[in-house]
């Protein structure tokens, strides 16, 4: 599967990545391995993504200021990264205006011919380039690459205009420099980066790496419009929890494609293959997910040598499924994996053409008809974190978010407050559109809100939460919340649970971590004060267990599942379109 998140602007026609590609292909070979000194050749899939990134509105200017590359271990990631140091340092990375057809760019003896309409390049002023480094005295592959092509490569000949190549830096013949920096080094700098590579940014857990980071990305405002500065970042999949610059990268991605980031300007693409852990053992389908993984990559790796690796019990499942499937793995308390939800989740062409047309708040309208009976969950707070309202569709469990609310990122947090309003008009919705049997809510910071619900709803609903109250569900109970939980869960587990492809539901389910109780296993955020939010997994439990509450009323001795998928998704489908949207 693979996940692309780019600037709805982008138009590969007008584009420099092209003019990127022909300079590359021309002047960089490889660096140190097994291909050492050959030329570069781009499959259609590389080659997509740097034309990406050199993606230009209608006046020119860079569509995305930082570019995410995640592919498994062995895609040559480094490599990439490589070959746009050179041409940021050296080649017509920057808009030069539209070509009328037939003007030419030399370099090195060679020439490039604009078609009409394509945009010129020109070289940066003075780049400065800068790539990370995790720890002193390593530059890594990127820089070797580098250091490999100035000294004997075609690039070479700029030796005679001044070229200076070192271990620990290269001055440029046009006056710019290339820059291999550690943690200590970057914070020192009060430099001005053109172009910066933060590569295998998983790596980058520590305080210090991520400081790093942040100091130099802050620093490429220092240059201005005119300059363009820009960060790519490559990376293997991280590892939950661990809070790393790629697992910031990858919610930061997610948070745009689910609309809730504004002036985005990262260019995303990730590949990898959902393959369950439990089917790591079938060699037929490992064989496929390492194809998936790869993509063009596989070109150059052994998909037998790969799987040797992967079934190698000195290496840990969750690592192999990282590296070698650059999958999302879970924390070892997660609640539930993407790859058991992966089963469960239904509606994805709803969802997307919902999406498509700005109008995920009701894209639940789009899979459950009016009349249809549902139980409600409700679940949240005020402010600094998110509230949630979810439904049930009683007949097959069908989960649906009806509306949730987030602590926004960045400046609009100082201040937020849920709207009240808005979810006294969510719940008043459902039920003038549904027939609602039951509706259990959490009640802390809400107790005015569900005790005016339950007055004007409380008397229709066929269950009820407690003896005391038809709404009123307090999660802090362990033992009740406890069994309603692994009610849910082993309906995920067992695939039979039904829930709708929302983006936001699936993260605050993947998002719950486990935490042992003596009544049972509760979930609750990987740490308190934790931004990653589970409030809508806590109302889906709710309306969950109301369902099974309300069917264990009316017809006891019935099994309540629907194994049939809704919408226009087969099983095979829902499998191959999971990469439009990912987890």
């Amino acid at each position: 599967m693979r996940q692309v998140i780019a600037s709805p602007g982008l138009d590969r026609a007008r584009s420099l990545g092209w003019l990127a590609l022909w300079w590359v292909e021309t002047f960089v070979v490889h660096g140190p391995g097994d291909v050492e000194g050959e030329p570069i050749r781009h499959g259609d899939e590389y080659s997509g993504f740097i034309v990406d990134c050199y993606g230009l509105d209608g006046d020119g200017r860079r569509l995305h200021d930082s570019a995410f590359f995640s592919r498994p271990k062995g895609a040559n990631k480094s490599g990439l990264a490589s070959e746009l140091v050179l041409f940021e340092a050296c080649g017509p990375c920057r808009f030069a205006g539209w070509a009328a057809g037939g003007e030419t760019f030399t370099f090195l003896g060679e020439t490039y011919t604009y078609a009409p309409g394509e945009p010129m390049g020109k070289p940066v002023s003075y780049p400065f380039i800068r790539i990370l480094a995790t720890e002193e005295n390593q530059t890594g592959n990127t820089y070797l690459m580098v250091q490999r092509n100035f000294e004997r490569g075609p690039l070479s000949a700029l030796r005679a205009y001044g070229l200076d190549v070192g271990n620990t830096r290269v001055l440029l013949h046009n006056g710019g420099e290339i820059r291999p920096s550690t943690a200590g080094a970057a914070s020192k700098d009060g430099g001005k980066e053109t172009f910066v590579v933060a590569d295998e940014s998983h790596l980058y857990n520590t305080r210090e790496l991520r400081s790093m980071y942040r100091t130099v990305s802050r620093n490429l405002a220092k240059r201005g419009r005119r300059a363009e500065p820009w960060l790519l970042e490559t990376t293997t999949m991280y590892a939950p929890g661990e809070d790393s610059i790629a697992e910031q990268s990858y919610s930061y991605a997610q948070a745009i494609a689910e609309g809730k980031a504004r002036r985005a300007r990262l260019l995303y693409d990730h590949r990898w293959s959902p393959l369950p852990q439990e089917e790591l053992g079938d060699e037929a389908k490992l064989r496929a997910a390492v194809d998936e993984a790869y993509g063009e990559a596989m070109e150059w790796n052994d998909v037998d040598a790969i799987m040797a690796k992967i079934f190698d019990p000195r290496h840990s499942v969750r690592d192999s499924m990282r590296y070698y499937l650059n999958a999302v793995t879970a924390a070892s308390n997660a609640w539930v994996t993407p790859q058991q939800l992966e089963p469960c989740l239904v509606g994805r062409d709803e969802w997307r053409e919902a999406v498509d047309r700005g109008r995920e708040t009701d894209a639940w309208k789009d899979v459950v008809s009016e009349g249809e009976r549902v139980t409600l969950g409700f679940d949240g707070a005020v402010s600094d974190d998110s509230t949630a309202l979810v439904g049930c569709r009683v007949s097959d469990g069908l989960l649906f978010l009806v509306r949730l609310d987030e602590t926004p990122d960045g400046p609009e947090a100082v201040g937020w407050r849920v709207d009240e309003k808005a979810f006294d008009a969510a719940v008043a919705g459902v039920f003038a559109r549904q027939k609602v049997v039951g509706f259990f809510a959490d009640p802390p910071y809400w107790q005015d809100s569900i005790d005016r619900w339950e007055t004007e709803f409380g008397d229709g609903l066929k269950v009820k939460a407690g003896a005391q109250s038809a709404l009123k569900w307090w999660t802090k109970n362990d033992t009740p919340m406890a069994a309603a939980l692994n009610r849910f869960h082993t309906a995920i587990q067992a695939g039979t649970a039904r829930i709708f492809a929302d983006r936001r539901l699936v993260r605050h389910l993947t998002n719950a971590r486990t935490w042992k109780r003596r009544a049972g296993d509760v979930i609750g955020k990987e740490a308190k004060g934790s931004p990653l939010k589970i409030d809508a997994a806590m109302a889906a439990t709710l309306a969950y267990e109301a369902r099974a509450h309300h069917l264990a009323k009316t017809d006891p001795g019935k099994t309540w599942f629907a194994p049939a998928r809704i919408g226009r998704d087969s099983p095979a489908e829902t499998t191959a379109r999971a990469g439009v949207w990912g987890l």
